[in-house]
Protein backbone atom coordinates (compact mmCIF):
# COMPACT_ATOMS: atom_id res chain seq x y z
CA UNK A 1 0.00 0.00 0.00
CA UNK A 2 1.49 3.12 -0.82
CA UNK A 3 1.39 5.69 1.40
CA UNK A 4 -0.52 9.05 1.00
CA UNK A 5 1.42 11.69 2.65
CA UNK A 6 4.76 13.03 1.23
CA UNK A 7 6.99 12.31 4.08
CA UNK A 8 5.91 8.94 4.42
CA UNK A 9 6.00 8.60 0.23
CA UNK A 10 9.30 9.57 0.35
CA UNK A 11 10.57 7.20 3.49
CA UNK A 12 8.81 4.24 1.78
CA UNK A 13 11.05 5.20 -1.91
CA UNK A 14 14.05 5.28 0.84
CA UNK A 15 12.69 1.75 1.88
CA UNK A 16 12.07 0.29 -1.07
CA UNK A 17 15.82 0.91 -2.68
CA UNK A 18 16.93 -0.97 0.55
CA UNK A 19 14.29 -3.42 -0.44
CA UNK A 20 16.45 -3.84 -4.13
CA UNK A 21 20.08 -3.72 -2.62
CA UNK A 22 19.28 -6.61 -0.31
CA UNK A 23 17.36 -8.41 -3.39
CA UNK A 24 20.60 -8.05 -5.33
CA UNK A 25 22.81 -9.23 -2.66
CA UNK A 26 20.61 -12.30 -2.76
CA UNK A 27 20.91 -12.62 -6.49
CA UNK A 28 24.28 -12.62 -6.38
CA UNK A 29 24.88 -15.28 -3.01
CA UNK A 30 22.27 -17.22 -4.78
CA UNK A 31 24.41 -16.89 -8.21
CA UNK A 32 27.64 -17.59 -6.12
CA UNK A 33 26.08 -21.26 -4.92
CA UNK A 34 25.12 -21.96 -8.19
CA UNK A 35 28.30 -21.53 -9.46
CA UNK A 36 29.47 -24.13 -6.81
CA UNK A 37 27.37 -26.79 -8.31
CA UNK A 38 29.54 -26.64 -11.56
CA UNK A 39 30.20 -28.77 -13.76
CA UNK A 40 27.35 -30.14 -13.42
CA UNK A 41 25.53 -27.05 -12.42
CA UNK A 42 22.22 -26.98 -10.46
CA UNK A 43 20.02 -25.22 -12.70
CA UNK A 44 16.66 -26.02 -11.87
CA UNK A 45 17.72 -24.86 -8.07
CA UNK A 46 18.98 -21.32 -9.52
CA UNK A 47 15.78 -21.31 -12.41
CA UNK A 48 13.66 -20.89 -9.35
CA UNK A 49 16.09 -18.55 -7.40
CA UNK A 50 15.65 -16.25 -10.70
CA UNK A 51 12.29 -16.74 -10.98
CA UNK A 52 11.67 -15.60 -7.00
CA UNK A 53 14.21 -12.61 -8.17
CA UNK A 54 12.39 -11.26 -10.68
CA UNK A 55 9.16 -11.16 -8.86
CA UNK A 56 10.99 -9.00 -6.33
CA UNK A 57 11.74 -6.77 -8.35
CA UNK A 58 9.01 -6.96 -10.59
CA UNK A 59 7.18 -5.70 -7.13
CA UNK A 60 9.32 -3.16 -5.56
CA UNK A 61 9.14 -1.64 -9.27
CA UNK A 62 5.47 -1.82 -9.49
CA UNK A 63 5.50 0.32 -6.05
CA UNK A 64 8.00 2.92 -7.33
CA UNK A 65 6.08 3.22 -9.85
CA UNK A 66 3.08 3.46 -7.86
CA UNK A 67 4.98 6.36 -6.24
CA UNK A 68 6.48 7.87 -9.14
CA UNK A 69 3.10 8.71 -10.25
CA UNK A 70 1.67 10.08 -6.83
CA UNK A 71 4.58 12.58 -6.57
CA UNK A 72 4.13 14.10 -9.96
CA UNK A 73 0.17 13.90 -9.93
CA UNK A 74 -0.82 14.34 -6.13
CA UNK A 75 2.21 15.98 -4.70
CA UNK A 76 2.80 18.21 -7.64
CA UNK A 77 6.60 16.92 -7.55
CA UNK A 78 7.94 16.44 -11.20
CA UNK A 79 11.32 17.02 -10.48
CA UNK A 80 11.13 14.15 -7.67
CA UNK A 81 8.86 11.91 -10.43
CA UNK A 82 12.10 12.57 -12.90
CA UNK A 83 14.49 11.16 -10.58
CA UNK A 84 12.30 8.29 -10.07
CA UNK A 85 11.97 7.52 -13.82
CA UNK A 86 16.22 7.92 -14.25
CA UNK A 87 16.72 5.57 -11.14
CA UNK A 88 14.27 3.38 -12.59
CA UNK A 89 16.14 3.16 -16.09
CA UNK A 90 19.64 2.88 -14.30
CA UNK A 91 18.23 -0.40 -12.10
CA UNK A 92 17.02 -1.48 -15.52
CA UNK A 93 20.21 -1.28 -16.44
CA UNK A 94 21.82 -2.75 -13.56
CA UNK A 95 20.28 -6.08 -13.55
CA UNK A 96 20.48 -6.33 -17.29
CA UNK A 97 25.01 -5.84 -16.91
CA UNK A 98 24.12 -8.22 -13.18
CA UNK A 99 22.65 -11.25 -15.77
CA UNK A 100 25.24 -10.45 -18.45
CA UNK A 101 28.44 -10.52 -15.23
CA UNK A 102 26.58 -13.77 -14.32
CA UNK A 103 27.04 -15.04 -17.63
CA UNK A 104 30.65 -14.18 -17.84
CA UNK A 105 31.67 -15.66 -14.84
CA UNK A 106 30.61 -19.05 -15.66
CA UNK A 107 32.05 -18.75 -18.69
CA UNK A 108 35.12 -18.10 -17.15
CA UNK A 109 34.74 -20.79 -14.63
CA UNK A 110 33.98 -23.22 -17.70
CA UNK A 111 36.60 -21.95 -19.21
CA UNK A 112 39.64 -21.31 -17.22
CA UNK A 113 41.90 -21.04 -20.70
CA UNK A 114 39.58 -18.42 -22.49
CA UNK A 115 40.76 -14.85 -21.65
CA UNK A 116 37.75 -13.30 -23.49
CA UNK A 117 35.77 -14.41 -20.52
CA UNK A 118 38.06 -12.35 -18.17
CA UNK A 119 38.08 -9.40 -20.40
CA UNK A 120 34.19 -9.71 -20.40
CA UNK A 121 34.18 -9.83 -16.38
CA UNK A 122 36.55 -6.95 -16.59
CA UNK A 123 34.20 -4.70 -18.76
CA UNK A 124 31.15 -5.69 -17.13
CA UNK A 125 32.07 -4.84 -13.69
CA UNK A 126 33.63 -1.30 -15.19
CA UNK A 127 29.99 -0.48 -16.83
CA UNK A 128 28.30 -1.70 -13.10
CA UNK A 129 30.67 0.96 -11.55
CA UNK A 130 29.83 3.69 -13.72
CA UNK A 131 26.03 2.54 -13.48
CA UNK A 132 26.00 2.54 -9.71
CA UNK A 133 27.52 6.03 -9.54
CA UNK A 134 25.30 7.53 -11.68
CA UNK A 135 22.84 5.52 -9.57
CA UNK A 136 24.11 7.02 -6.70
CA UNK A 137 24.26 10.73 -7.69
CA UNK A 138 20.35 10.26 -8.83
CA UNK A 139 19.53 9.62 -5.22
CA UNK A 140 21.67 12.15 -4.22
CA UNK A 141 19.54 14.78 -6.70
CA UNK A 142 16.42 12.76 -4.92
CA UNK A 143 17.69 12.87 -1.34
CA UNK A 144 18.97 16.96 -2.17
CA UNK A 145 15.32 17.84 -3.81
CA UNK A 146 13.31 16.20 -1.28
CA UNK A 147 14.63 17.57 1.61
CA UNK A 148 12.21 20.70 1.79
CA UNK A 149 9.79 17.79 2.67
CA UNK A 150 11.20 17.02 6.40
Amino acid sequence: MVPSDLKSLIQRFYHLQSERVETYRLFEEGHEAYLRTGPHYDFDHYKQLVHEITQAFNGISKEVLEIKEKLHHDFDRPDLSEHIEKLQSKEKEKLELTAKLQLARQCAQDHPEDEDCQEKIHEIKHKIIKNQEALSEIMQDFKYDSEECD
